[in-house]
């Protein structure tokens, strides 16, 4: 994988680099901070302007912001990163973000279980708590990576107010697995409207969720509807919070919380649908899909809408090295750039004849005219090579059906009691203590596993790149 990171601080390797922006992190906790203190000021009297503070905040001030301030593409360097993950300053600033989701969303839906709200007034007060919940699905996406179990835990706990805990399922094991291909149901394709892909991606991510689930379980010699589903303990945290504040509040608690729900996911299927527009990976001669690559995913260096997402934007990065930590993500001078930050794309991708108008160039150039190298909407496919195929370079044309360069193979060994790891990550699988949260038991030969079985810590790599170890 050819990863080129930009290093634009001094020395790269001084041990008195510092985060200039180590402050400027605490943006991210103060998002779901306004909106619980708005909603909490018209509850006590101020005026329901309020309640339209934080919509404004993040679909008009953060764009400008991202304009006036422009891009960030400093990288720590190396040396820093060990200590960068050893300062607990940066997990306290995603953990911050919790207690002010949950005061936002119980203060919203008691608010307008009142029944005294305008149409604008409920309008202002579901996007607020909508767009909580929504970036709060982003702190499930940072948490949810990691290994620890208080940080997957408190993932799953972010998840509930937007009943989408399904999500901690299908993105980790499904869409960081199958990314950039016509297997996932959140990669988004050329020429498909965000309103054509919101359906896709909703119902796909549901079943991609529960049959990867329903795998696991079959191998542990268990139901899908054994109440060790993780999709199944996600939603019931769910049913908990929705049913608890029903019964305190009434019928029009549930109604707002649900609609707000919907606002909230919708919110992190549009970020979905504009990370990997019309990319796709090829496939390699053994019949496997090319490992993701920089070029498999759009990026963004502008720095305030980067502080607010804990740089999702990075996001070439963060699908090589799913658990690398926020602070140290990096920029790749070979990934692709989207014109601005995701907050101005998500207003973009609202309205499609803009969406296409702006991107569709970016996805041609970006193949080099080439769009059998594209990931094409299938009812738009003729139309999309009439437009845009004329107008590429004869010598940049690749033939259809190209594949991309095989795939490095693990080195055989032929030690039966080697250990296997993972070259993305440390996780290594002992046949002596096996995977038991995967279904395979202590004692279960590396032969035994599934040709297709992928990491379970970063999931990017499947057992033909593990690399043995002699014992």
């Amino acid at each position: 994988m050819t990863m080129r990171p930009t290093m634009m601080n001094s020395p790269a390797d001084s041990p008195a680099w510092t985060d200039g922006k180590r402050w400027l992190w605490l943006l991210s906790p103060a998002l779901p901070l306004l909106g619980a203190v708005s909603t909490l000021l018209v509850i006590s009297g101020a005026s329901s302007l309020w309640l339209w503070a934080l919509p404004v905040v993040f679909y008009g001030i953060t764009p400008l912001l991202d304009w006036l301030i422009g891009e960030d593409p400093v990288n720590a360097p190396e040396s820093a990163v060990p200590a960068l993950n050893a300062d607990r300053y940066y997990l306290q600033i995603v953990f911050a973000y919790i207690p002010s989701q949950y005061l936002a969303t119980i203060a919203g839906a008691w608010l307008a279980a009142q029944g005294q709200l305008g149409v604008a007034e409920w309008l202002g007060l579901l996007a607020t708590v909508g767009i909580t919940n929504g970036v709060g699905i982003n702190t499930a996406h940072e948490l949810g990576h990691k290994t620890n179990g208080l940080e997957r835990w408190l993932a799953r706990i972010a998840l509930a107010p937007v009943a989408y805990g399904h999500f901690y399922v299908e993105h980790n094991k499904g869409h960081h697995r199958h990314v950039a291909t016509p297997v996932d149901p959140a990669s988004s394709r050329m020429g498909e409207s965000f309103y054509a892909f919101w359906p896709r991606t909703v119902v796909g991510s549901v079943k991609s969720a529960w049959n990867i689930e329903r795998e696991r379980l079959n191998r542990l010699g268990h139901s899908v509807w054994s109440v060790r589903n993780e999709n199944l303990q996600a939603w019931a945290m769910t049913v908990v919070l929705f049913g608890a504040l029903t019964a305190w509040l009434g019928p029009w608690a549930l109604g707002f919380l649900l609609v707000q729900a919907v606002f909230g996911f919708s919110l992190l299927e549009v970020v979905n649908y504009l990370e990997h527009y019309g990319l796709v990976r090829q496939k390699t001669a053994d019949g496997r899909y090319e490992r993701c690559q920089p070029r498999h995913s759009w990026n963004s260096n502008h720095i305030v809408t980067n502080l607010f997402l804990y740089q999702l934007q990075r996001h070439s990065d963060h699908h090589a090295n799913p658990t690398r930590r926020y602070q140290a993500l990096r920029h790749f001078d070979d990934s692709p750039q989207l014109p601005s930050g995701y907050s101005s794309m998500v207003l973009l991708a609202y309205f499609p004849a803009l969406w296409f108008k702006v991107m569709d160039p970016r996805v041609v150039a970006h193949h080099g005219g080439d769009l059998s190298k594209a990931h094409l909407h299938e009812p738009r496919r003729a139309e999309l090579l009439r437009r845009w195929q004329p107008a590429a370079k004869t010598d940049s044309v690749a033939p259809a059906g190209a594949t991309a360069p095989a795939n490095d193979a693990a080195a055989p060994v032929a030690d039966t009691d080697a250990r296997y790891q993972c070259p993305n990550c440390d996780y290594c699988y002992e046949p002596a203590t096996g995977c038991v949260h995967e279904g395979f038991a202590p004692g279960t030969p590396w032969a035994q596993i599934p040709a297709n079985w992928a990491c379970p810590q970063c999931a990017v790599r499947e057992k033909p790149d593990f690399v043995a170890k002699a014992a």
